[in-house]
């Protein structure tokens, strides 16, 4: 897997995977940057939103089960020095259709516990939370 960012000036940079597309990259205003792209933290919030949900539909999907919608608040808390890692991530995932409880907590699981490499590749406690067609479940997870 390979990436290429170049730097456009300022704080800006633009990033373009090996799949052609172009994310562009920038500081806020008060460190200098023109607030032209996402931060790079937002940028690894991201990351594991997406790789976490396309596990999730993956496995949800192998289970027979339709997803009428699907979407994640993730929530992130950095450490107050430098380097100002993610110490805590917590996830919700906001889930709509015929979905069983106990499905839905397994996909979750098996995202978190075994496929998600975004996930595996942080150095955060991850915690996780949901609702099925907006009644919020049982567990954290």
């Amino acid at each position: 897997m390979k990436t290429t960012v170049i730097w456009n000036g300022n704080m800006s940079f633009s990033g373009q995977s090996a799949s052609g597309v172009v994310i562009p990259i920038d500081a806020a205003k008060d460190v200098g940057g023109n607030d032209s792209g996402a931060r790079p933290m937002e940028l690894l919030l991201h990351a594991l939103a997406g790789c976490t949900g396309i596990d999730i539909i993956l496995i949800l999907r192998k289970m027979r089960l339709d997803v009428r919608a699907f979407s994640m608040e993730v929530e992130g808390t950095r450490a107050d020095d430098h380097p100002k890692r993610f110490t805590e991530i917590h996830i919700h995932y906001a889930l709509e259709g015929d979905l069983p409880e106990d499905k839905v907590v397994r996909a979750i699981r098996l995202s978190k516990e075994k496929y998600c490499s975004v996930s595996h590749s942080l150095n955060a406690a991850i915690t996780a939370s949901y609702s099925i067609n907006g009644v919020r479940g049982k567990e954290t997870i």
